[in-house]
C-alpha cells in the first residue's frame, strides 16, 4: 500500500535513507529483518530526491516536490527526470496482488448470487447465503479497493471528480445496502422481501472493485513500458570513458566525471561518451542514431562528434564539447519524457464525463430520498431509502467502466492476428482521427539494407568478373555499400580472391591488388587518380544517382571497367499502402536524414508522398512533427529507427516497424510486427471499428443510465405503479454490462 510520510507518525532512517510505516507492526518488522524487507519490491515506496519534481503522467501540469498523488485524477505521480531504475513500480505490483485477491473472491460470489437469482441453484442454505456473499465481498470491496475508496474521497475533499468518484459511489452504495439487508433485515418492507429474504448486491461492488483494479494493472503496465523506452535511450551512452591527462596519460573514468574541454579517447567499436570535436585520428562513426542512415560518416581533425553513435574503424582524440544533459542523446531522451507524458489517455473521457454525472446522479439520489419520505405510501422510510439506494445502484458504472476498455481490449486482440501491435488504447483512439501522416524513409518505406541494383561492364569485361574482382576489394571496407557488394557476389556463387596492398581513401573510393591486378572503386576523383577516364560511365553514373542509388565506378590496371549501381530497395508493400491512405484523404509528408536527391528520387519511385523534408537531425523530426500538430493537423508517425523515436512519442501517435529499433518500438503506441506498411492500412481500418464500438457502448451506457435512473427514482410509479426494486436494479445493472461485452465481441469479425 501506498503510506502517507506527511500523517503516519511511524518512521526509521537506514542506511542513509527515510522510510514510512503504515503501522508500529510493520515498523518492528522492518527493525527485525530490514534486508528481507527492502528485498520485497511491493512494500518500498518511491523515495523522492531532495528537490527532484515528480509529475502527474495524465496531468502534466501537476508537479510538485517528492512523490504522493494528483489531486485532478488521483493518479500515483511519477519522477519528472528519467531514470535508469528499473525496478518494479511498487504501485503496479501492489494492484497486481490486489486484482489477484479480488478476482479470486469474486469468481465464488457470482456463482452464489447469481446461481440463486437466474438458475434458483443454492450452493449455500439460504438463511446462509447472505453471510457468505458478506465474507466473500468484504475483503474486496475494503482491502482490495481501499484505494479507490481513498482516491474517491480525495476527489471530493479537492472538487475533481473522477472516476474514482464514480467507483467509490457506486461500490459504496451497493455494498453498504447489502451489508444493512444482511445485518438488520427488519428495517425493509415485507414487500421487498423474495423468498423470505432481502436480496443483496455484493456481486455488483466485487466485480466492479475487480474490473477497475484490472484496468489500472493494465494502464500500469502501459506506464512501464514508456519507462523502458526512456531507458533504452539513456544505456546508449557508456558508463565510463578514456581520458588523457595533460602528461598524455591515459585514464578509465566514470561518465559522470568526464568536464567540457576534458581530452578523451575513442577506440574502434566504443561508442562515443560525450558530444566533442575530433582532435586527432581519422574514421567513420555510425550515425544511425542520429541519422537512422547505415552509411558511417567520415571524421577527421575538426568535426564533430555525438554521444550515443559508434566509432567504426579508427582510433580518435576528442575533446568534450557537451556533458550531461547538454548532449544531444539527453535532449533526445527529453523530448521522449515530455511528449509522452503530454499526451491524454482514453479514460480522460469519461473522468470529463462524471464532472457532471456525478453529482447529478448524487442529487437524483437525494430529491428521490426527499420525495419518497415526504409523499411516498408507507412505510415512507424504507421506501425512500430504497429508491434512493436503487439509484445509486443502477448509476454504478459497470457498463460505463467497461464500455471503453472491453472495445479496447478486444480490438487490439483482433489486431494482433492482423500484424498490429497496440500498446496503448490512446494510440488506438488517436489513429482514427489522423489526417496527416509522418513517415521515415529507411527501414520504413525501404528496405534498410543496401543492395546491389546494377553493374554495368564495360566490353573488356563480363559482369560476373568484374563483380568478382570488386567484392574482393570490398571484403576489406566496413562501409554499408561495400558489404552490398559483397552480399552479392557471394549470393552469385563468385569465387573471390584474395586482395592485398588494400587502401581506403576518405571521401574518394578504395583500391587493392587482386590476383596481380590492380583495382579501384569509387567516385570520378579515384578514377582520375589511379589514370582512368570516368567520362564515358559518368552519364550513366549519374542516371543512377537520380533514382536514389550510389553508384561507383571501378578501373582495372588503369582503365575504366564499369559501375556498379548500389540502392536500398524500397518495400513491396510500400506502394500500394501509401495509395490506400491517400485515398482515404490522409496528407502523407517524408521526413528522412537522407540527402534530398536520393530522398527526392525514392519520394517520385513512391508516388502519393505530398512534400519531402530530407537532412533532418532528430530535434528537427521532432520539431517538425510539432509544428504540423500547432498548424491544427492530427498526426501519425511512422519509423523504425533510434532517430525517429522524439517524433514517434510527440506524434498524437507513434507508428513503430517491428523489424526496428527497441527504442522506436518502446516510444510508439503501435507496432506493425512485420514492419509491413500494408498494416498501417489495416491498423487505421482497426482503429476506426474499434471507436465506433466504443462510442456505441459509451451511447448505450448513458441512455442506459439516462432512462435506467428516472425509473428507479420511481418516476412511473404515480401513472403505472411501477416500482424499481434494489434487485431489479442490480439485474438491470448487468444486463446493461452484458449488451456492452457483446457488443465488444463483434470486433472480433471485422475484416481489416
Amino acid at each position: 500500500m501506498m503510506v502517507d510520510s506527511a500523517t503516519t507518525p511511524h518512521h526509521i532512517r537506514h542506511d542513509g535513507a527515510d522510510y514510512h510505516f503504515c503501522g508500529a507492526r510493520c515498523r518492528s518488522r522492518f527493525l527485525a529483518d530490514p534486508q528481507s524487507w527492502l528485498g520485497d519490491v511491493s512494500r518500498r515506496q518511491p523515495q523522492a530526491v531532495p528537490g527532484a519534481i515528480w509529475t502527474c503522467p495524465m496531468h502534466p501540469e501537476i508537479r510538485q516536490e517528492g512523490a504522493g498523488t494528483c489531486p485532478i485524477c488521483g493518479m500515483a505521480l511519477e519522477p519528472e527526470a528519467p531514470s535508469l531504475e528499473d525496478a518494479p513500480n511498487p504501485e503496479l505490483v501492489d494492484f497486481t496482488r490486489r486484482s489477484w485477491v479480488a478476482a479470486i473472491l469474486s469468481a465464488p460470489l457470482l456463482m452464489l448470487s447469481m446461481g440463486a437469482e437466474m438458475l434458483g441453484l443454492h450452493l449455500v442454505p439460504t438463511s446462509w447465503n447472505a453471510w457468505v456473499q458478506l465474507a466473500l465481498a468484504a475483503p474486496v470491496v475494503l482491502w482490495a479497493g481501499l484505494p479507490f475508496f481513498q482516491r474517491g474521497l480525495a476527489s471530493l475533499r479537492t472538487g475533481h471528480l473522477n472516476m474514482f468518484t464514480l467507483v467509490s459511489l457506486g461500490v459504496a452504495a451497493a455494498f453498504l445496502y447489502s451489508l444493512v439487508a444482511t445485518v438488520a433485515p427488519g428495517l425493509f418492507p415485507p414487500a421487498f422481501r423474495m423468498h423470505g429474504s432481502i436480496p443483496v448486491y455484493y456481486e455488483a461492488a466485487s466485480v466492479v472493485i475487480t474490473l477497475v483494479l484490472l484496468g489500472q494493472v493494465l494502464e500500469l503496465r502501459a506506464r512501464a513500458a514508456t519507462g523502458r523506452a526512456i531507458r533504452a535511450l539513456l544505456h546508449l551512452a557508456p558508463k565510463t570513458a578514456h581520458r588523457i591527462d595533460d602528461q598524455g596519460q591515459e585514464t578509465q573514468v566514470d561518465l559522470a566525471e568526464v568536464s567540457t574541454g576534458d581530452r578523451l579517447r575513442l577506440r574502434p567499436g566504443e561508442t562515443v561518451p560525450v558530444d566533442g570535436e575530433v582532435l586527432e585520428g581519422r574514421s567513420a562513426i555510425d550515425e544511425s542514431m542520429l541519422t537512422g542512415e547505415p552509411a558511417p560518416v567520415p571524421k577527421r581533425a575538426g568535426a564533430k562528434v555525438t554521444g550515443g553513435t559508434v566509432n567504426t574503424t579508427g582510433t580518435l582524440v576528442i575533446r568534450a564539447a557537451a556533458v550531461g544533459a547538454d548532449t544531444v542523446l539527453a535532449r533526445i531522451v527529453k523530448m521522449v519524457a515530455e511528449a509522452q507524458r503530454s499526451r491524454a489517455p482514453i479514460q480522460a473521457v469519461a473522468d470529463r464525463v462524471s464532472n457532471w454525472f456525478v453529482p447529478l446522479v448524487v442529487i437524483v439520489a437525494a430529491m428521490t430520498f426527499l420525495a419518497w419520505n415526504l409523499a411516498g405510501p408507507e412505510p415512507r422510510f424504507g421506501h425512500a431509502l430504497l429508491n434512493a439506494i436503487a439509484v445509486l445502484i443502477i448509476a454504478c458504472p459497470c457498463a460505463l467502466g467497461l464500455a471503453t476498455p472491453m472495445s479496447i481490449m478486444v480490438g487490439t486482440g483482433r489486431g494482433a492476428h492482423a500484424g498490429v501491435l497496440v500498446k496503448h488504447a490512446e494510440a488506438l483512439q488517436a489513429l482514427e482521427k489522423v489526417d496527416t501522416l509522418v513517415i521515415d524513409k529507411t527501414g520504413t518505406l525501404t528496405e534498410g539494407k543496401p543492395k546491389l541494383v546494377a553493374i554495368q561492364a564495360t566490353a573488356a569485361f563480363a559482369e560476373d568478373e568484374l563483380l568478382a574482382l570488386a567484392a574482393a576489394v570490398e571484403r576489406h571496407s566496413e562501409h554499408p555499400l561495400a558489404h552490398a557488394i559483397v552480399g552479392a557476389g557471394e549470393e552469385r556463387g563468385l569465387v573471390l580472391s584474395e586482395a592485398a596492398d588494400f587502401v581506403s581513401t576518405t571521401g574518394a573510393g578504395v583500391r587493392a591488388m587482386v590476383g596481380g591486378r590492380n583495382i579501384a572503386i569509387g567516385n570520378a576523383a579515384m578514377m582520375r587518380a589511379v589514370g582512368a577516364d570516368p567520362t564515358p560511365l559518368q552519364d550513366l553514373a549519374q542516371a543512377h544517382r537520380r533514382t536514389g542509388a550510389g553508384a561507383m565506378l571501378v578501373a582495372v590496371d588503369g582503365s575504366l571497367a564499369g559501375v556498379l549501381a548500389v540502392a536500398d530497395p524500397i518495400k513491396e508493400s510500400a506502394r500500394t499502402a501509401l495509395a490506400d491512405l491517400h485515398r482515404e484523404g490522409l496528407r502523407i509528408v517524408m521526413l528522412t536524414g537522407d540527402s534530398r536527391t536520393t530522398a527526392e528520387a525514392v519520394a517520385a519511385q513512391l508516388g502519393g508522398i505530398d512534400s519531402v523534408q530530407a537532412e533532418c537531425t532528430p530535434e528537427e523530426k521532432a520539431r517538425a512533427v510539432g509544428d504540423l500538430r500547432r498548424q491544427g493537423a492530427v498526426v501519425a508517425m511512422a519509423g523504425d529507427g533510434i532517430n525517429d523515436a522524439p517524433a514517434l512519442a510527440a506524434a498524437d501517435v507513434g507508428i513503430a516497424m517491428g523489424t526496428g529499433t527497441d527504442v522506436a518500438i518502446e516510444s510508439a503506441g503501435i507496432t506493425l510486427t512485420a514492419g509491413d506498411l500494408a498494416a498501417l492500412v489495416r491498423a487505421r481500418r482497426l482503429s476506426h471499428a474499434t471507436m465506433r464500438n466504443v462510442r456505441q457502448n459509451l451511447w448505450f451506457s448513458f441512455c442506459f443510465n439516462g432512462i435506467g435512473v428516472p425509473v428507479a427514482a420511481g418516476v412511473l410509479y404515480p401513472v403505472a405503479g411501477i416500482l424499481l426494486s434494489p434487485m431489479l436494479a442490480g439485474a438491470a445493472m448487468a444486463l446493461s454490462s452484458f449488451a456492452v461485452v457483446s457488443n465488444a465481441l463483434r470486433l472480433n469479425g471485422v475484416k481489416l
